[in-house]
């Protein structure tokens, strides 16, 4: 593996890197991903033996039951993570200062049934919320560093031009939270680094592509998870980066293929656990 940052005495040379896709039921992934006749109830347990990770969507639409994140944990490999999307109940309102009570409610649902594969929270937000520094800074000092004696780990997807910013990236870099890259999408494509960990969606996959990206493509992802982990930049990304870059130093990476051509996302996040 390559090295893109040198490591201080007695670190690895670089953070772990994590690749999945957005959920595992799927209907069109039966027989193109799960193996025909594989049982519904087994298909997590498949999905877990191919990728590294998966970001569970479910919980941004509603409440889920303590058992079911138990249930995950006991059906997953012992290095797997899930991330969690946060309920949209929390970030789909017009006082985000407000949320307390939403946050509160949600890390204490049962999400720490998951422990050691508990992964970083995605705070989505809509594409119609305007950066408001105060409002936002407000929101981000309300998320707990800690549960039930686990870490937490928080990142925002914003969807807005003007979070675009300097201060933006100043504020999140201020709280620890990372700011979700958002690859290949329509979305704000913010490169800097704010948090210890790097979080990155991508979404260019293709029904014309057998692994979803052409192979180009698939290796410069790979290239961009191995500089992210060794603690620096993409080069590809060394030009969209709106303040000065973070301090060199490895950060586990959680890198996602969502939307696209849905079908092939599992087979381009394999494509891609093979490269790095």
């Amino acid at each position: 593996m390559a090295q893109h940052g040198q490591a201080s005495h007695g670190q690895a040379q670089h953070g772990q890197i994590r690749i999945g896709v957005g959920g595992w039921t799927f209907e069109p992934w039966r027989g193109a991903f799960y193996p025909e006749g594989l049982a519904q109830k087994r298909e997590l347990e498949h999905a877990a033996g191919k990728l590294t990770a998966i970001e569970i969507n479910g919980t941004y639409y509603g409440s889920q039951k303590p058992e079911s994140f138990a249930r995950w944990f006991a059906e997953t490999p012992d290095d797997f993570v899930f991330t969690l999307k946060g309920p949209r109940f929390t970030t789909n309102r017009r006082v985000l200062s407000e949320a307390g009570e939403s946050i509160g409610r949600f890390v204490t649902s049962g999400i720490t049934e998951l422990k050691h594969k508990l992964g970083p929270i995605n705070w989505q937000f809509m594409a119609t919320k305007k950066f408001d520094p105060a409002d936002f800074e407000g929101f981000l000092k309300l998320l707990p560093k800690n549960v039930d004696g686990i870490a937490l780990r928080h990142a925002v997807e914003v969807r807005h031009d003007s979070f675009a910013s300097p201060d933006f990236v100043a504020l999140a870099r201020e709280y620890g939270v990372a700011i979700i890259f958002a690859g290949d999408s329509e979305h704000p494509c913010i490169a800097d680094v704010t948090a210890p960990f790097v979080y990155a969606r991508i979404m260019g996959t293709r029904e014309e592509e057998a692994l979803g990206y052409a192979p180009e493509a698939l290796d410069g992802w790979a290239d961009a998870a191995r500089a992210w982990a060794a603690g620096g930049t993409p080069a590809a990304f060394a030009d969209r980066l709106l303040a000065p870059p973070a301090a060199v130093t490895p950060r586990d990476v959680f890198l996602f293929v969502i939307s696209g051509h849905k079908v092939r996302n599992p087979a381009a996040a394999m494509a891609l656990i093979e490269r790095v």
